[in-house]
């Protein structure tokens, strides 16, 4: 049998290893003195794996000062999400739109931000920068499958600071399972509606865990067809006594047919919800990622963490036009679509966005528990040192033959970054109190091949915090904390395509929040915060390729409330609710271009941000007892404004206008035979088969149709 032998003090578990908080309520009797426990209760019991946890364990709420939740495996499982969107939207203050239907490019929005390509957020896994250019292009083009996953953490607040470059909305970890050390695994198929298909298998022991997911289905409209590769493995080694070291690969493929431009409100109109011309169109992708983490116990209260990590990602995306403007295949086809005409694609041209990441980088993380100011405390301390590559071409045809070459971009944009943070957490009795800063220095690069012209320039921002915590009992924590929030500038708003720099500077802001998290009763767990981010200096760059939208700044603020409730009673019922309330996310100022200080179209003080909803609400009821679980869910979404006007009417190409509320259901049943180790499921998605606009930034975007879905998991 396969043993992890580390000889580490409890103090230094509970922090770096300990699993999601609902493992540690309801696997309790399955763990082990060291605590190398299963996230659920299984037989399966895992090895201890080296890892870098936002939240960690169930009594680290009690030191954390900000909202803090764990999307737990049984939550996800028994709500059979669909796709990432799905299980974000089950914490409050996470605004998730979607895009192809399939969750592939997540859209995630926080306290009210912008969600477009999830740039003001922090993607992690297992502790690891998920994005492949965090620093100089942070855009989601690539997300994993959710099945990878085995728990998700979500962290606001002052504690942040602890992670970054994005240290504004939050902080998502994505955790991946733990390699048990005996023999086992699972197998999983799913069918259904619009081509759907999703197969997964997962194997382990000894230390090792392999896994492989292979999906497929139908976007929301016509001619989107995506099909996913995932394989993952994950090695743990114990080396000596004091040292564990995990080894991860993962590659990934996409095969998508998937435009970008949306509908104008003419096509909306008279073609339906599911119109799309651009059946030409087409998106592929591959990821390579490798990393290491390796723990050093240095003695009792001394542990030092450190991971090394690598990722490359590629993607070729070839389309006839980017929005409902774009009169790449001339100025009839645009009219035509404007007035809800059918159009020709065959006599389009190829635009072919053409795109390499390179990412790697080395972080050490020192966690030391001390006394040195006569108070008991823990110090965490953490240096990183991150480059990336971005190798960028563009080629335009004059028809969809890829043999051409009319090559319109080449580029080269470098970005080096060091930053460190320091954290001390001062334990006085029943109080906390955590002051923290962190710097981030950042060097840019661009070289534009086609002219030989190149240039650079640097950002630094100190980024201090001050977390305080209230644990008057054992149920109840009062939180509050403030930070200043950061998100850096991409490569290409800093240095032009002639190698001049522009001074976009970093965003600016200084956000707070004071909430309480309480266990009233048995089985019953709430949380609720009040926010406010205040903004000197929000950046909005531009969010539709080609950049027809200019690089803008403005004030801004945002603040409101989030809620959120777990209850499970005695009789097998259960409810679950995230709310958001957002009833400030106003402009201060008028947004201007900071290329010319010229305002941007429509942009006036008092105005609502666009993709702010003033309501998010995500509320479940379920029944689970004997090895059935079935859950009803409702996913409320109010409406939002679609630009800086804040436009009611929708426009001709129907990139702005008022977006409706909408409300969908899901509905999830599961049943496990314990005899045969099986379960079966069925679900459907958007129960009620609800036509409603999700998106406006490149023309009119539905969200999904009804998707129904059944599968069965074999465990062994």
């Amino acid at each position: 049998m396969f043993h992890v032998r580390l000889k580490l003090s409890a103090a230094v578990i509970t922090a770096v290893f300990a699993p999601s908080l609902q493992a540690q309520q309801e696997s309790s009797s399955t763990s082990s003195p060291d605590n190398t426990k299963s996230v659920v209760a299984s037989p399966i019991k895992p090895v201890v794996m080296p890892r870098i946890d936002v939240i960690g364990s169930y009594e680290n709420l009690k030191t954390i000062s900000g909202s803090a939740d764990v999307l737990d495996k049984k939550t996800l499982e028994a709500s059979r999400v669909f796709t990432v969107n799905e299980a974000l939207r089950k914490v409050p203050g996470i605004h998730m739109r979607d895009e192809e239907g399939l969750g592939l490019r997540p859209n995630i929005g926080i306290r009210g931000l912008n969600p477009t390509r999830s740039t003001k957020v922090t993607l992690l896994e297992d502790g690891i920068p998920l994005a492949y250019a965090p620093y100089g292009d942070n855009a989601s083009y690539f997300h994993p499958p959710i099945e990878r996953f085995d728990h998700i953490e979500i962290l606001k607040g002052a504690d942040q600071v602890r992670f970054g470059p994005q240290t504004i909305g939050g902080v998502i970890n994505y955790i991946t399972p733990a390699p048990p050390e005996k023999f086992g695994g699972h197998i999983q198929a799913i069918g259904g509606n619009r081509d759907y298909f999703n197969g997964k298998v997962q194997i382990g022991g000894k230390g090792l865990l392999l896994d492989f997911t292979h999906k497929q289905a139908d976007g929301a409209r016509d001619n989107l067809h995506s099909e996913i590769r995932d394989y993952n493995l994950k090695y743990v080694l114990g080396l000596t006594d004091s040292q564990a070291l995990t080894l991860r690969a993962n590659y990934y493929t996409e095969d998508s047919q998937l435009t970008y431009s949306g509908l104008t409100t003419a096509e909306f109109r008279n073609f339906g919800a599911r119109y799309n011309p651009f059946r030409h169109d087409k998106f592929n992708s591959g990821r390579v990622g490798v990393s290491a983490t390796h723990d050093l116990i240095i003695h009792d209260d001394l542990m030092l963490t450190t991971n090394l990590y690598f990722s490359r990602f590629d993607r070729d995306w070839w389309r006839a036009a980017s929005t409902t403007t774009d009169s790449q295949c001339g100025s009839a086809f645009v009219t035509a679509r404007n007035n809800g005409q059918a159009v020709d694609v065959d006599t389009c041209g190829n635009q072919g966005r053409l795109r390499e990441y390179y990412a790697w980088g080395v972080e050490p993380r020192l966690k030391y528990n001390h006394n040195l100011l006569g108070v008991k405390s823990n110090l965490d301390f953490g240096f990183r040192a991150h480059y990336e590559t971005q190798d960028r071409r563009q080629i335009n045809n004059a028809q969809f033959d890829p043999t051409q070459n009319g090559l319109r971009e080449s580029n080269v944009r470098e970005t080096q970054a060091y930053s460190w943070f320091l954290t001390n957490r001062f334990n006085l009795g029943q109080f906390t109190a955590t002051p923290g800063i962190r710097y981030e220095y950042i060097d840019y690069e661009r070289k534009n091949r086609l002219t030989g012209v190149s240039g650079n320039d640097n950002l630094d921002a100190w980024l201090p915090s001050l977390g305080l915590t209230w644990n008057p009992s054992q149920l109840v924590t009062f939180f509050a904390g403030a930070h200043r929030g950061f998100a850096p500038p991409r490569t290409e708003d800093v240095i032009g395509t002639t190698g001049t720099s522009t001074d976009v500077g970093a965003e600016k802001s200084v956000n707070w929040e004071v909430g309480a998290r309480a266990k009233p009763l048995e089985g019953v767990d709430v949380q609720a915060s009040f926010f406010r981010n205040d903004f000197q200096k929000q950046i909005a760059v531009g969010s539709i390729a080609g950049g027809s939208t200019p690089l803008a700044q403005g004030e801004t603020l945002y603040q409101g409330v989030e809620f959120a409730s777990k209850v499970d009673t005695i009789l097998g019922v259960y409810l679950r609710t995230a709310y958001t309330w957002l009833p400030t996310a106003r402009q201060e100022s008028p947004f201007t271009r900071v290329d010319t200080g010229a305002v941007v179209t429509g942009s006036a003080s008092g105005n609502r941000l666009p993709y702010a909803p003033e309501h998010l609400i995500t509320a479940a009821v379920g029944y689970a007892k004997q090895g059935f679980d079935a859950q009803i869910e409702a996913v409320h979404v109010s409406k939002q404004f679609s630009d800086f006007a804040n436009t009611v009417g929708s426009t001709v190409n129907g990139q702005a206008g008022l977006i409706d509320p909408y409300t969908i259901f899901n509905l999830a049943i599961n049943y496990h035979y314990q005899p045969m180790r099986t379960t079966l499921f069925f679900m459907i998605k958007n129960l009620t088969n609800d036509v409603y606009i999700v998106d406006r930034t490149r023309g009119i975007v539905p969200g999904m149709p009804r998707l129904i879905q059944g599968g069965v998991r074999y465990t062994f």
